[in-house]
């Protein structure tokens, strides 16, 4: 294991990543990558943007569906949107992204550690 790139605990703390719900799918043709804007509910910390490369789902499927997302890094601009919150999902084999959830219904706003 490279030892250069360990985290230290008090930087794992810093990171903010909550459960949400998708509510509002959108296609994104500017991106340079095939993305979808989202609008996702945090609860208490209100609805967040997401822009997130995750085309092979269909965007009926991810209405309702709760993913984990990082809160707390500042707003990045990806071309005409900005995008408030990084949802998280593991990439396979083929670049696919499998997004993260919950495997049981959690509140909104959930702190995931």
């Amino acid at each position: 294991m490279n030892t250069s790139n360990l985290l230290q605990w008090n930087e794992f703390k810093k990171v903010d990543i909550r459960v949400g719900t998708i509510l509002e799918v959108a296609a994104f043709p500017e991106a340079i990558y095939p993305a979808y804007k989202l609008l996702i509910d945090f609860g208490q910390l209100g609805t967040k943007k997401s822009s997130a490369q995750i085309t092979n789902y269909r965007t009926k499927d991810l209405i309702d569906r709760q993913v984990v997302a990082v809160v707390n890094f500042p707003p990045k601009q990806i071309g005409p949107f900005v995008s408030e919150v990084l949802v998280l999902g593991a990439i396979d084999e083929s670049g696919e992204v499998k997004l993260l959830r919950p495997d049981m219904e959690c509140k909104l706003g959930s702190k995931v550690s």
